[in-house]
């Protein structure tokens, strides 16, 4: 029954309570749904259409400490798109990474284009980097495929340092980039973050919101025309799929075919998720 705003904290993490995660849209808490000793799996918020948005401070990145972007970062709901290798969780706030990478190009099966999802969001992107430099002693690596990403903004990038790759699957996963570039060694860590994270990122910093607009690509064998569509994190496949699907027996998967996971007809986005692919369901 609560009211949220866009950037309102829902819960936090049990073990870092400054990790905070927070409502995509505005409107009214309507389910908590909890599974196994009450481990929360779903937060159901009804949007009222408005996206009204929590009110942040406005600031360029390059002139904060460390501390001030990790502080709004918690604040601002957007520390969960830092993930870190290994074990592939939600970073740690309380450590340095000693790098941080950013996959422009996705290998993967039917997965979105990149240049695609950031056209049109470089001045933000590249306040993101700027954000994320002062969170490592190392380097941030922005990894490129030379014949995917013809954006000039690649080869424009401030601050970071940038990596050609080329060649197939799995190219385009973080896992195989760190191994080529500055592979872990024992005791270390990497953090992560997806190219419209970052861009979220640097939305955060300047124009002071939570932004959890997404472009998501609608992809597989039983979609009719397969798109690109803008939502916001966590929608309902429901809404996604309406009239665009064979009428044989479906599988939904969030993610691309070989390393997604399967949820149901009326299931949810997750925070991370840049496709959803509907095949056959071969049971």
């Amino acid at each position: 029954g609560d009211v949220v705003k866009a950037g309102t904290p829902l819960f936090a993490d049990k073990d870092r309570e400054v990790i905070r995660f927070v409502s995509p849209v505005s409107g009214t808490v309507k389910a908590v749904n909890r599974g196994e000793r009450r481990v929360i799996l779903e937060v159901v918020v009804e949007s009222d259409g408005r996206q009204e948005s929590e009110t942040f401070s406005v600031a360029d990145p390059l002139s904060l400490s460390a501390e001030e972007i990790k502080e709004r970062l918690l604040q601002g709901g957007l520390w969960p798109a830092l993930r870190q290798r290994p074990f592939d969780v939600v970073a740690n706030p309380e450590t340095q990474p000693k790098a941080i990478f950013v996959s422009a190009f996705d290998t993967a099966p039917l997965a979105a284009d990149t240049d695609f999802v950031t056209a049109g969001s470089e001045a933000d992107f590249q306040t993101g980097l700027n954000a994320l430099t002062k969170l490592t002693s190392g380097k941030v690596h922005v990894n490129i495929d030379e014949k995917r990403n013809t954006l000039p903004v690649w080869t424009s990038l401030k601050q970071v340092q940038v990596n050609r790759f080329s060649g197939p699957h799995p190219a385009g996963n973080i896992s195989v980039q760190v191994q080529r570039i500055d592979p872990i060694n024992k005791g270390e860590v990497i953090w992560y973050v997806t190219p419209q994270h970052v861009t979220a990122i640097g939305k955060l910093f300047s124009a002071g919101v939570y932004d959890a607009i997404r472009k998501v690509a609608i992809t597989g064998s039983e979609v009719k025309h397969p798109a690109y569509v803008k939502l916001f994190a966590g929608a309902q496949v429901q809404g996604l799929t309406g009239g665009n699907l064979t009428e044989e027996k479906k599988r939904f998967i969030r993610g691309d075919p070989r390393s997604g996971k399967g949820i149901s007809a009326d299931g949810f986005l997750g925070f991370y998720d840049t496709q959803l692919t509907v095949l056959p369901e071969g049971d």
